[in-house]
């Protein structure tokens, strides 16, 4: 499920950029006034805007809804997960592992003892 979420989520992203990116300002409107209106005669005589913006409303709304999803899944999850962890950590801390138990671990950082500072140190007779 959540797999099948997130790509809807990439795809609404990618064709949202793409969608914004196709739609000409405000600004470019007045190039209609001088002539150069004919050129969106393929949408109509209102031209392309109102479709490209519903079409850029409908994929917007399918963003929020898919990036709401996946933050509700993912607080979900590493809910669920936290609590698997305690219950590990509460586990693991009740029985060592035998492993731990039969080998001591060598300490390699200690100083010398006395006694064999004592056995290397040469005496005089």
């Amino acid at each position: 499920m959540h797999e099948i979420i997130f790509v809807l989520h990439i795809l609404a992203a990618v064709c949202l950029i793409a969608l914004i990116l196709v739609q000409h300002g405000k600004g470019a409107d007045m190039g209609a006034a001088f002539g150069s209106g004919a050129s969106q005669t393929v949408f109509g005589s209102i031209g392309s805007m109102p479709f490209l913006a519903k079409l850029t409303t409908v994929i917007a709304v399918i963003f929020c809804i898919t990036s709401l999803a996946l933050g509700y899944f993912i607080a979900r999850q590493s809910k669920q997960e936290g609590t698997l962890a305690s219950v590990v950590a509460a586990t693991a801390q009740r029985t060592p592992s035998s492993s731990q138990s039969q080998q001591p671990s060598p300490n390699l950082h200690a100083a010398p003892t006395a006694k064999s500072a004592v056995s290397t140190v040469p005496t005089k007779k």
